[in-house]
Protein backbone atom coordinates (compact mmCIF):
# COMPACT_ATOMS: atom_id res chain seq x y z
CA UNK A 1 0.00 0.00 0.00
CA UNK A 2 1.06 3.58 -0.63
CA UNK A 3 0.45 6.43 1.81
CA UNK A 4 0.42 10.20 1.78
CA UNK A 5 -0.39 13.11 4.05
CA UNK A 6 -3.95 14.43 3.99
CA UNK A 7 -3.35 17.83 2.44
CA UNK A 8 -1.17 20.08 4.57
CA UNK A 9 -1.80 18.08 7.75
CA UNK A 10 0.43 15.54 9.44
CA UNK A 11 -2.27 12.86 9.14
CA UNK A 12 -1.15 9.90 7.02
CA UNK A 13 -3.77 8.07 4.94
CA UNK A 14 -3.71 5.31 2.35
CA UNK A 15 -3.82 6.23 -1.36
CA UNK A 16 -7.03 4.20 -1.64
CA UNK A 17 -10.02 5.13 0.52
CA UNK A 18 -12.69 2.53 1.27
CA UNK A 19 -16.14 3.96 0.59
CA UNK A 20 -19.17 2.59 2.39
CA UNK A 21 -22.12 3.97 0.42
CA UNK A 22 -23.21 0.42 -0.46
CA UNK A 23 -22.97 -0.87 3.11
CA UNK A 24 -26.37 -2.04 4.30
CA UNK A 25 -28.79 -1.63 1.40
CA UNK A 26 -26.54 -3.42 -1.14
CA UNK A 27 -23.93 -5.28 0.93
CA UNK A 28 -24.95 -7.45 3.92
CA UNK A 29 -23.42 -6.54 7.27
CA UNK A 30 -21.30 -9.69 7.52
CA UNK A 31 -19.76 -8.92 4.13
CA UNK A 32 -19.21 -5.28 5.15
CA UNK A 33 -17.25 -6.39 8.18
CA UNK A 34 -15.17 -8.75 6.04
CA UNK A 35 -14.46 -5.95 3.56
CA UNK A 36 -13.21 -3.62 6.29
CA UNK A 37 -11.05 -6.36 7.81
CA UNK A 38 -9.60 -7.13 4.40
CA UNK A 39 -8.99 -3.43 3.77
CA UNK A 40 -6.92 -3.16 6.96
CA UNK A 41 -5.02 -6.31 6.01
CA UNK A 42 -4.20 -4.68 2.65
CA UNK A 43 -3.00 -1.53 4.40
CA UNK A 44 -6.04 0.62 3.56
CA UNK A 45 -6.52 2.71 6.70
CA UNK A 46 -8.88 5.39 5.32
CA UNK A 47 -12.63 4.64 5.60
CA UNK A 48 -15.25 7.11 4.43
CA UNK A 49 -18.93 7.15 5.37
CA UNK A 50 -21.80 9.60 6.04
CA UNK A 51 -24.69 9.88 8.45
CA UNK A 52 -27.27 9.67 5.63
CA UNK A 53 -25.88 6.41 4.19
CA UNK A 54 -28.02 3.33 4.65
CA UNK A 55 -31.43 4.93 4.23
CA UNK A 56 -34.16 2.53 3.12
CA UNK A 57 -37.80 3.00 2.11
CA UNK A 58 -37.72 6.77 2.72
CA UNK A 59 -36.43 6.24 6.27
CA UNK A 60 -33.57 8.53 7.24
CA UNK A 61 -30.04 7.09 7.25
CA UNK A 62 -27.71 5.93 9.98
CA UNK A 63 -27.59 2.22 9.20
CA UNK A 64 -24.18 2.35 7.54
CA UNK A 65 -22.60 4.12 10.52
CA UNK A 66 -24.17 1.50 12.80
CA UNK A 67 -22.64 -1.29 10.71
CA UNK A 68 -19.22 0.36 11.00
CA UNK A 69 -19.77 0.92 14.72
CA UNK A 70 -20.46 -2.76 15.34
CA UNK A 71 -17.30 -3.60 13.38
CA UNK A 72 -15.21 -1.16 15.43
CA UNK A 73 -16.71 -2.56 18.65
CA UNK A 74 -15.12 -5.94 17.89
CA UNK A 75 -11.82 -4.42 18.99
CA UNK A 76 -8.54 -5.87 17.78
CA UNK A 77 -7.02 -2.41 17.24
CA UNK A 78 -9.63 -1.68 14.55
CA UNK A 79 -10.28 1.86 15.74
CA UNK A 80 -6.61 2.69 16.31
CA UNK A 81 -5.71 1.51 12.82
CA UNK A 82 -8.55 3.35 11.06
CA UNK A 83 -8.74 6.96 9.87
CA UNK A 84 -12.49 7.48 9.98
CA UNK A 85 -14.37 10.14 8.05
CA UNK A 86 -18.08 10.84 8.23
CA UNK A 87 -20.33 13.70 7.14
CA UNK A 88 -23.02 16.13 8.24
CA UNK A 89 -25.62 18.05 6.25
CA UNK A 90 -28.33 15.75 4.94
CA UNK A 91 -31.75 15.26 6.54
CA UNK A 92 -31.65 12.92 9.53
CA UNK A 93 -35.23 13.35 10.66
CA UNK A 94 -38.49 15.11 9.77
CA UNK A 95 -37.80 18.23 11.83
CA UNK A 96 -36.86 21.55 10.24
CA UNK A 97 -33.61 21.66 12.24
CA UNK A 98 -32.54 18.08 11.52
CA UNK A 99 -30.55 19.01 8.41
CA UNK A 100 -28.17 21.65 7.13
CA UNK A 101 -25.20 23.27 8.84
CA UNK A 102 -26.71 25.17 11.73
CA UNK A 103 -24.74 24.96 14.97
CA UNK A 104 -27.63 23.03 16.47
CA UNK A 105 -27.65 20.39 13.73
CA UNK A 106 -23.84 20.08 13.59
CA UNK A 107 -23.74 19.42 17.34
CA UNK A 108 -26.62 16.92 17.33
CA UNK A 109 -25.46 15.15 14.17
CA UNK A 110 -21.97 14.71 15.60
CA UNK A 111 -23.29 13.24 18.84
CA UNK A 112 -25.53 10.86 16.88
CA UNK A 113 -22.69 9.77 14.59
CA UNK A 114 -20.40 9.11 17.56
CA UNK A 115 -23.09 6.96 19.14
CA UNK A 116 -23.76 4.99 15.97
CA UNK A 117 -20.05 4.55 15.22
CA UNK A 118 -19.34 3.53 18.84
CA UNK A 119 -16.30 5.79 19.06
CA UNK A 120 -15.34 8.86 21.06
CA UNK A 121 -14.00 10.86 18.12
CA UNK A 122 -14.28 11.32 14.36
CA UNK A 123 -10.97 11.79 12.58
CA UNK A 124 -12.32 13.85 9.67
CA UNK A 125 -15.74 15.47 10.11
CA UNK A 126 -16.96 16.65 6.75
CA UNK A 127 -19.65 19.04 5.57
CA UNK A 128 -21.48 16.93 2.99
CA UNK A 129 -22.59 19.97 1.00
CA UNK A 130 -22.36 23.72 1.08
CA UNK A 131 -25.32 25.24 2.92
CA UNK A 132 -26.55 27.24 -0.07
CA UNK A 133 -29.95 28.16 1.33
CA UNK A 134 -32.08 26.38 -1.24
CA UNK A 135 -34.98 24.41 0.27
CA UNK A 136 -34.98 20.68 -0.47
CA UNK A 137 -38.07 18.73 -1.45
CA UNK A 138 -38.11 17.29 2.06
CA UNK A 139 -38.14 20.85 3.42
CA UNK A 140 -41.06 21.77 1.21
CA UNK A 141 -43.04 18.72 2.27
CA UNK A 142 -42.32 19.42 5.93
CA UNK A 143 -43.37 23.03 5.57
CA UNK A 144 -46.59 21.95 3.89
CA UNK A 145 -47.35 19.67 6.81
CA UNK A 146 -46.47 22.24 9.45
CA UNK A 147 -47.38 25.51 7.80
CA UNK A 148 -50.25 25.99 10.20
CA UNK A 149 -47.65 26.29 12.96
CA UNK A 150 -45.38 28.66 11.03
CA UNK A 151 -46.07 32.36 10.79
CA UNK A 152 -44.18 32.74 7.49
CA UNK A 153 -43.59 29.43 5.68
CA UNK A 154 -40.22 30.08 4.02
CA UNK A 155 -39.73 29.84 0.26
CA UNK A 156 -35.97 30.13 0.60
CA UNK A 157 -33.97 29.09 3.62
CA UNK A 158 -31.28 31.50 4.85
CA UNK A 159 -27.88 29.85 4.46
CA UNK A 160 -25.89 29.40 7.66
CA UNK A 161 -23.13 32.03 8.09
CA UNK A 162 -19.54 30.82 8.27
CA UNK A 163 -19.14 32.38 11.72
CA UNK A 164 -21.78 29.99 13.05
CA UNK A 165 -20.41 26.96 11.21
CA UNK A 166 -16.82 27.53 12.31
CA UNK A 167 -17.78 28.24 15.90
CA UNK A 168 -19.64 24.92 16.01
CA UNK A 169 -16.77 23.02 14.40
CA UNK A 170 -14.18 24.67 16.64
CA UNK A 171 -16.14 23.54 19.68
CA UNK A 172 -16.15 19.93 18.45
CA UNK A 173 -12.39 20.08 17.87
CA UNK A 174 -11.82 21.61 21.31
CA UNK A 175 -13.88 18.83 22.86
CA UNK A 176 -11.90 16.19 20.98
CA UNK A 177 -15.00 14.88 19.21
CA UNK A 178 -13.66 15.80 15.77
CA UNK A 179 -9.98 16.13 14.92
CA UNK A 180 -10.11 17.65 11.43
CA UNK A 181 -12.80 19.32 9.33
CA UNK A 182 -13.39 18.64 5.64
CA UNK A 183 -15.89 19.43 2.93
CA UNK A 184 -17.64 17.71 0.07
CA UNK A 185 -19.32 19.04 -3.07
CA UNK A 186 -17.93 22.56 -2.56
CA UNK A 187 -17.17 24.88 -5.44
CA UNK A 188 -13.70 26.42 -5.67
CA UNK A 189 -14.92 29.74 -4.33
CA UNK A 190 -16.63 27.97 -1.41
CA UNK A 191 -13.28 26.41 -0.49
CA UNK A 192 -11.60 29.82 -0.66
CA UNK A 193 -14.32 31.52 1.36
CA UNK A 194 -14.37 28.81 4.04
CA UNK A 195 -10.58 28.75 4.30
CA UNK A 196 -10.24 32.51 4.58
CA UNK A 197 -12.96 32.75 7.24
CA UNK A 198 -11.26 30.00 9.25
CA UNK A 199 -7.86 31.67 8.95
CA UNK A 200 -9.35 34.91 10.27
CA UNK A 201 -10.35 32.97 13.40
CA UNK A 202 -6.86 31.38 13.71
CA UNK A 203 -8.50 28.01 13.09
CA UNK A 204 -7.01 25.26 10.91
CA UNK A 205 -10.22 25.12 8.88
CA UNK A 206 -10.71 22.78 5.96
CA UNK A 207 -8.10 20.09 5.39
CA UNK A 208 -9.71 18.21 2.49
CA UNK A 209 -12.39 18.36 -0.18
CA UNK A 210 -14.26 15.36 -1.54
CA UNK A 211 -15.95 15.74 -4.90
CA UNK A 212 -17.17 13.94 -8.02
CA UNK A 213 -14.18 13.45 -10.31
CA UNK A 214 -13.21 10.86 -12.89
CA UNK A 215 -12.07 10.55 -16.50
CA UNK A 216 -15.58 11.07 -17.82
CA UNK A 217 -16.34 14.04 -15.52
CA UNK A 218 -13.39 16.45 -15.28
CA UNK A 219 -15.10 19.75 -14.42
CA UNK A 220 -13.29 19.85 -11.06
CA UNK A 221 -10.09 20.67 -12.96
CA UNK A 222 -11.39 24.18 -13.61
CA UNK A 223 -11.46 25.51 -10.04
CA UNK A 224 -11.82 22.84 -7.33
CA UNK A 225 -8.49 21.11 -7.92
CA UNK A 226 -6.57 24.42 -8.18
CA UNK A 227 -8.22 25.68 -4.98
CA UNK A 228 -7.24 22.49 -3.14
CA UNK A 229 -3.66 22.81 -4.37
CA UNK A 230 -3.33 26.47 -3.40
CA UNK A 231 -4.96 26.09 0.04
CA UNK A 232 -3.16 22.87 0.88
CA UNK A 233 -6.29 20.72 0.97
CA UNK A 234 -6.33 17.02 0.37
CA UNK A 235 -8.44 16.09 -2.64
CA UNK A 236 -10.54 12.92 -2.46
CA UNK A 237 -12.38 11.78 -5.59
CA UNK A 238 -15.67 9.96 -5.26
CA UNK A 239 -17.21 7.89 -8.06
CA UNK A 240 -13.78 7.41 -9.67
CA UNK A 241 -15.31 4.96 -12.14
CA UNK A 242 -18.21 7.26 -13.08
CA UNK A 243 -20.74 5.00 -11.36
CA UNK A 244 -19.33 1.99 -13.17
CA UNK A 245 -19.07 3.45 -16.65
CA UNK A 246 -15.26 3.35 -16.66
CA UNK A 247 -15.21 -0.30 -15.69
CA UNK A 248 -16.37 -1.02 -19.23
CA UNK A 249 -19.59 -2.49 -20.52
CA UNK A 250 -20.55 -5.45 -18.31
CA UNK A 251 -20.56 -8.92 -19.78
CA UNK A 252 -23.74 -10.93 -19.99
CA UNK A 253 -22.56 -13.06 -17.07
CA UNK A 254 -22.12 -10.11 -14.71
CA UNK A 255 -24.91 -9.52 -12.22
CA UNK A 256 -23.89 -6.32 -10.46
CA UNK A 257 -26.71 -4.05 -11.55
CA UNK A 258 -24.49 -1.88 -13.75
CA UNK A 259 -26.23 -2.96 -16.94
CA UNK A 260 -29.60 -1.68 -15.80
CA UNK A 261 -28.31 1.32 -13.84
CA UNK A 262 -25.96 2.63 -16.51
CA UNK A 263 -27.48 1.27 -19.70
CA UNK A 264 -28.19 4.70 -21.21
CA UNK A 265 -24.69 5.94 -20.35
CA UNK A 266 -23.10 2.88 -21.95
CA UNK A 267 -25.07 3.53 -25.13
CA UNK A 268 -24.33 7.28 -25.10
CA UNK A 269 -20.59 6.77 -24.57
CA UNK A 270 -20.23 3.61 -26.66
CA UNK A 271 -17.67 5.11 -29.06
CA UNK A 272 -15.47 6.48 -26.28
CA UNK A 273 -15.78 3.27 -24.30
CA UNK A 274 -14.76 1.15 -27.26
CA UNK A 275 -11.65 3.28 -27.77
CA UNK A 276 -10.85 3.32 -24.05
CA UNK A 277 -11.30 -0.42 -23.54
CA UNK A 278 -9.14 -1.00 -26.62
CA UNK A 279 -6.37 1.12 -25.10
CA UNK A 280 -6.64 -0.74 -21.79
CA UNK A 281 -6.42 -4.05 -23.64
CA UNK A 282 -3.18 -2.84 -25.25
CA UNK A 283 -1.84 -2.05 -21.78
CA UNK A 284 -2.98 -5.42 -20.47
CA UNK A 285 -4.87 -3.75 -17.61
CA UNK A 286 -8.53 -3.56 -16.65
CA UNK A 287 -10.38 -0.34 -17.57
CA UNK A 288 -11.27 0.22 -13.90
CA UNK A 289 -7.65 0.08 -12.75
CA UNK A 290 -6.45 2.35 -15.55
CA UNK A 291 -9.09 4.90 -14.50
CA UNK A 292 -7.86 4.71 -10.90
CA UNK A 293 -4.21 4.90 -11.98
CA UNK A 294 -4.97 8.02 -14.03
CA UNK A 295 -6.37 9.68 -10.89
CA UNK A 296 -3.49 8.56 -8.70
CA UNK A 297 -0.86 10.21 -10.89
CA UNK A 298 -2.36 13.66 -10.09
CA UNK A 299 -0.14 15.24 -7.39
CA UNK A 300 -3.09 17.07 -5.82
CA UNK A 301 -5.14 13.91 -5.31
CA UNK A 302 -4.96 12.21 -1.93
CA UNK A 303 -7.05 9.16 -2.78
CA UNK A 304 -9.93 7.93 -4.89
CA UNK A 305 -12.82 6.39 -2.98
CA UNK A 306 -13.35 2.80 -4.04
CA UNK A 307 -16.66 1.06 -3.40
CA UNK A 308 -16.10 -2.70 -3.76
CA UNK A 309 -18.91 -5.08 -2.87
CA UNK A 310 -16.69 -8.16 -2.60
CA UNK A 311 -13.22 -8.91 -1.30
CA UNK A 312 -12.18 -9.94 -4.81
CA UNK A 313 -13.09 -6.49 -6.13
CA UNK A 314 -11.23 -4.88 -3.22
CA UNK A 315 -8.02 -6.78 -3.90
CA UNK A 316 -8.31 -6.07 -7.63
CA UNK A 317 -8.34 -2.31 -6.98
CA UNK A 318 -4.89 -2.40 -5.40
CA UNK A 319 -3.38 -3.21 -8.81
CA UNK A 320 -4.00 0.44 -9.76
CA UNK A 321 -1.21 1.49 -7.38
CA UNK A 322 1.31 -0.41 -9.48
CA UNK A 323 0.29 0.95 -12.90
CA UNK A 324 2.63 3.65 -14.22
CA UNK A 325 1.00 5.53 -17.09
CA UNK A 326 3.56 7.23 -19.34
CA UNK A 327 2.98 10.62 -20.98
CA UNK A 328 2.08 9.10 -24.35
CA UNK A 329 -0.59 6.89 -22.79
CA UNK A 330 -2.00 9.81 -20.80
CA UNK A 331 -2.17 11.87 -24.00
CA UNK A 332 -4.17 9.09 -25.68
CA UNK A 333 -6.50 8.90 -22.67
CA UNK A 334 -6.99 12.68 -22.85
CA UNK A 335 -8.01 12.35 -26.49
CA UNK A 336 -10.69 9.84 -25.53
CA UNK A 337 -11.85 11.61 -22.36
CA UNK A 338 -10.91 15.30 -22.82
CA UNK A 339 -10.93 17.65 -19.87
CA UNK A 340 -12.30 21.21 -19.73
CA UNK A 341 -9.12 22.64 -21.23
CA UNK A 342 -7.16 23.36 -18.07
CA UNK A 343 -7.74 25.62 -15.10
CA UNK A 344 -10.09 28.58 -15.00
CA UNK A 345 -10.05 31.17 -16.46
CA UNK A 346 -7.37 30.16 -18.96
CA UNK A 347 -9.53 27.22 -20.06
CA UNK A 348 -12.06 29.59 -21.59
CA UNK A 349 -10.60 33.13 -21.62
CA UNK A 350 -7.42 34.85 -22.82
Amino acid sequence: MQYTHLGRTGLIVSRLCLGTLNFGPMVPEEDCHALMDNALDLGINYIDTADIYGARDNVFGGETEEIIGRWLAQGGERRRRTVLATKVFGPMGPGLNERGLSARHIRQACEDSLRRLQTDHIDIYMMHHIDRGEPTQADRETWELQQGELIHPPHRRRETPWEEIWEAMERLVQQGKALYVGSSNFAGWHLAQASERAAARNFLGLVCEQTFYNLANRTAELEVLPACRDYGLGFVAYSPLARGLLAGRPSSSEDDGRRGRMGAAFDRESERLEAYVGLCDELGESPANVALAWLLRNPVLTAPIIGPRTSEQLVACTRALEIDLDDETVARIDEIWPGPGGEAPEAYAW
